[in-house]
């Protein structure tokens, strides 16, 4: 089953923001966010995207997280039901 999120985020715009959550900071460089390693695309146009969708600030040589993406990175998700790999059956 997908996952389907609320936000109209690409792979490499969610991975943008999770690295202002992974390093704990509020704005990042454009060195540090070309840096970021992405599995396809990258560099800045993923940091471009998030400023035109209100995400980010760009403020010179470096983005700003703004409330919106604040609001998005609290989000804690987590499954609804937990299960074990193991199934139903137990060994008797």
């Amino acid at each position: 089953m997908a996952i389907v999120l609320p936000f109209p985020l690409s792979v490499q715009e969610m991975r943008v923001l999770q690295e202002y959550r992974r390093i704990k900071t509020d704005t990042l460089a454009t060195d540090a966010i070309k840096a970021i390693k992405h599995p396809v695309g990258g560099g800045e146009t993923p940091a471009e995207s998030l400023v035109a969708k209100g995400f980010l600030n760009r403020d010179g040589l470096s983005y700003a997280l703004t409330e919106k993406a604040k609001e998005f990175l609290a989000i804690d998700a987590k499954p609804e039901i937990e299960s074990d790999s193991g199934g139903d059956d137990t060994a008797e």
